[in-house]
């Protein structure tokens, strides 16, 4: 019996103590009520109203939180009391993920919802362990400093992006898995090129950024050419190993049927194989979205005209200027969360007959 009760609620468990240690070592009253409403609430409330009520009760004692380590009003029990509180929040996205509800759209809504609440979260304790701790900023910058110095840099960050992703990563994406796309297509019709092109090109794929960087600079010059040619180089492989893949997943029945109804080998391609293949066609571009920014962002620093995301994240280093910095990297961050965010919509909405997406 106390084991199935220990079992069902540990967690709730793992906040509560924490937040009747507080009270004796001067934690808030007022936070040890909130937390209290919140455990209670999340404990006898199943509804979606009772999960959002205890929500808004927890970013309540977020907030009182952050005011007080702002005022340096600090003592040991607001410790224990924001360690209960992220043990808190893991209960509250826990529930919030396993909400369903009637409708269709909010529904889907909570598929980002959740991720939000959780990285939400994640910024909040940063900040509190940034503040709290007087972290010195050569070591980790507070979110908010962050966040002012991107309001403040608004100029220098678009001519990063313009430079770094509009010029150099989204050409070289399109030429790299373009590229890869047309000539797996050769491949497919080749054993000979099957046998004998894809070991090279899974030798080629491993070879490392930091020495292809160089030599394509020297080959393309200082411009976005060069960092175009480096993305295009990390991309192509991938995609051209994720294609083949995917045009040989249709069996000998596939085949069976479409020979039976007359089809011809670019009419099989077309209508049978390439959309068998999409799952692994879309693997490698989710996969090449990641590769290519970064690829272009190393590539910068081997030799950029005085503007990039790579140059101005080498150059604020040395400068230690580490808020700007972490700017560039949020950024980076945020366009590569985007392209997959935008080709995993696309690919939920080209292959959703697929069993991955099923029961979603």
């Amino acid at each position: 019996m106390l084991f199935n009760l220990f079992k069902n609620y540990y967690f709730y468990l793992l906040s509560l103590l924490p937040t009747i240690i507080s009270i004796f070592f001067e934690g808030s009253v007022s936070g040890f009520f909130l937390l209290i409403s919140f455990l209670l609430i999340s404990i006898f409330t199943k509804s979606a109203l009772g999960i959002i009520c205890s929500g808004l009760i927890l970013h309540g004692f977020v907030y009182y939180s952050l005011t007080s380590i702002y005022e340096a009003n600090i003592s040991v029990g607001l410790w224990f009391q924001v360690f209960a509180s992220w043990i808190s929040a893991i209960i509250f996205v826990s529930k919030l993920a396993f909400i369903r509800l009637k409708n269709d759209f909010l529904q889907k809504l909570m598929i980002l919802i959740v991720p939000f609440f959780f990285g939400l979260w994640v910024i909040l304790l940063w900040e509190i362990i940034c503040v709290g701790f007087n972290v010195p900023l050569l070591l980790l910058p507070a979110p908010s400093l962050i966040g002012v110095q991107i309001a403040n840099s608004l100029d220098i960050l678009y001519a990063d992006f313009y430079q770094t992703v509009i010029k150099a990563v989204i050409p070289g994406y399109i030429y790299g898995c373009g590229s890869a796309f047309i000539l797996s297509i050769f491949i497919d019709r080749s054993p000979f090129l099957q046998r004998g092109l894809l070991p090279i090109g899974n030798l080629m794929s491993v070879m490392p950024i930091v020495g292809i960087a160089p030599i394509m600079v020297m080959w393309f010059g200082f411009d976005w050419q060069s960092k175009a040619a480096v993305v295009t180089i990390m991309t192509f492989f991938p995609m051209l190993v994720n294609t083949v893949a995917g045009l040989q997943i249709a069996n000998n029945i596939d085949h069976d049927v479409m020979s039976t109804w007359g089809s011809s080998y670019w009419q099989s391609l077309l209508k049978m194989r390439l959309p068998k293949a999409l799952p692994l066609i879309f693997n490698g571009l989710k996969i090449n979205t990641t590769l290519a920014l970064i690829g272009a962002i190393v590539a910068e620093f081997f030799g950029t005209p005085i503007v990039g995301m790579g140059f101005r994240i080498s150059v604020e280093a040395q400068r230690m200027s580490f808020d700007l910095v972490w700017a560039e990297i949020t950024m980076a961050a945020i366009v590569g969360s985007t392209l997959y965010g935008f080709l995993a919509l696309l690919e939920r909405y080209l292959t959703f007959w697929h069993p991955s997406f099923h029961n979603r």
